[in-house]
């Protein structure tokens, strides 16, 4: 084969993926944004599929808003914007805010042509796909928490829109199932082919995943070229004025759990069942402790459990306080939520899963878990309710729990750890202040340092 000719088949070979946007200049960008969320949304309208992996407080809601007003102005048809329960009337704040007007829709009856619109995840069903130019997936990193069948279902809705836009706080990069949702609703490349081509089995299993090493950093590049990360603004190059976080303070209130029969000392929970024990044995101590905290306080709190029967119990035990449940009618939860936000709620108790995405609480600077779960995103996702900049007070965080459940704040801290590692190393291979400046990264050149060697019975007789 002639070089030049090997030459145009490893360039075929090398993975791209092509801009289908459009450009914007950058005094068309509303001059609300802070330059470094302008540039952003400048990259995304260009990338026309990104995603905006952004920490809580970031001002997600106002880039979204701005991109999807650009479209609408591009296309001149609409765009839908899909968000958590509750979340859509906080949109249509901030969108008054920032001046473009959101039309909140319940079907697709509702929809205004050539107009941002919004809706929930749970009645996008009832939305038809043609009638939009533009989706926009809020706090995308949900859709991990819904089933195969509505993920894909998300997915395929969206196939039939030319652009597409995800916003969501930094995913845990370890999480190979999230970036894969993430890809292919964008288009870029399906779960299949992403694990064929980046990752390896870790371990006998079809469920855990871990990067090839040579492609750790081929990886990262190909992320950047239609993603973007960021947890304060000096990661892509400008100041982090006026983005410092208050103050948090994680508080461990430990109750005893007593010892099993059988047993000389108390012994550390290690399985599911002996977990979900602890948390049944000490209930009564946890509600207790969890009331009187709230009781003897003027201010708000922000209360979560993981069952239904802690719900009702601290319910029961702080008066003026209000439980959402899955179970609730979805005005009723929009209204309680919407309530808690603005301030005329003292007391919200509900769960991670159903209140822990999206939903702007910095008005509460007081939290409580009554018990820990495994899933740190769970845990990282209902912190920053409240501890987000834009937050004016210093964030207290009580963490009510069994003192046999040091496996399970273990594996909190572990994955805290590992989510931090893993950020940073996105950080160092995104080159961000290239990647928003342009439509697609720059290739690597090839330069090798080593000469070829052929082996003696390849090399051609003179």
């Amino acid at each position: 084969m002639k070089s030049k000719d090997y030459n145009a088949f490893l360039e075929s070979k090398r993975e791209r993926v092509n801009p289908v946007g459009f450009d914007v200049p950058r005094g068309a960008i509303n001059p609300r944004l802070f330059p470094w969320q302008a540039d952003i949304v400048r990259w995304a309208l260009r990338r026309g599929r990104a995603a905006m992996f952004e920490d809580c407080g970031l001002g997600k809601t106002a880039q979204q808003l701005e991109w999807a007003r650009h479209v609408v102005k591009h296309t001149g048809r609409a765009v839908l914007i899909v968000a958590p329960l509750a979340v859509s009337d906080q949109t249509v704040r901030e969108g008054k805010k920032f001046g473009v007007g959101v039309t909140k829709c319940r079907e697709c009856s509702d929809v205004r042509s050539a107009a941002v619109n919004v809706t929930n995840y749970e009645r996008l069903e009832k939305f038809s796909p043609e009638e939009f130019a533009g989706i926009v997936l809020d706090e995308s990193s949900i859709l991990k928490a819904y089933d195969g069948k509505t993920r894909r279902e998300i997915t395929d809705f969206a196939r039939k829109i030319e652009y597409r836009l995800c916003c969501t706080a930094t995913p845990a990069p370890n999480d190979t199932i999230e970036l894969c949702n993430h890809a292919e609703f964008l288009d870029i490349m399906s779960g299949k082919e992403m694990l064929a081509m980046f990752f390896r089995q870790d371990g006998n299993t079809t469920h855990k995943w871990r990067l090839k090493n040579h492609a750790r950093r081929s990886f990262w590049q190909w992320m950047a070229e239609w993603s973007i990360a960021v947890r304060k603004p000096s990661d892509i190059g400008y100041s982090d004025e006026g983005y410092v976080l208050p103050e948090l303070s994680m508080i461990d209130d430990v109750v005893t759990n007593g010892v099993h029969d059988g047993f000389l000392f108390a012994m550390e929970a290690s399985t599911l069942s002996e977990r979900r024990a602890s948390r049944r044995d000490t209930m009564d101590d946890r509600i207790a402790l969890a009331a009187r905290l709230c009781n003897e306080s003027s201010e708000q709190w922000l209360v979560w459990c993981d069952y239904n029967a802690e719900g009702d119990a601290l319910a029961a035990a702080i008066p003026d306080s209000v439980q959402v449940k899955g179970s609730d009618s979805g005005e009723h939860k929009e209204k309680t939520l919407n309530d808690f936000a603005t301030g005329a709620l003292r007391v919200l108790v509900s769960k991670p899963s159903i209140a822990g995405f999206g939903m702007n609480f910095q008005s509460c600077h007081n939290v409580i878990f009554v018990g820990l779960s495994d899933s740190y995103e769970s845990f990282y996702q209902a912190i920053r309710r409240c501890w987000r900049f834009g937050q004016k007070h210093p964030v207290n965080c009580h963490v009510i729990r069994s003192d046999s459940d040091g496996a399970v704040v273990e594996n909190i801290k572990r994955k805290d750890e590992l989510a931090s590692e893993m950020f940073d190393e996105i950080v160092r291979n995104y080159s961000p202040r290239q990647v928003i400046g342009k439509s697609k990264r720059d290739e690597l050149d090839y330069a090798p340092t080593m000469p070829l060697e052929f082996p003696r019975w390849l090399k051609s007789v003179a």
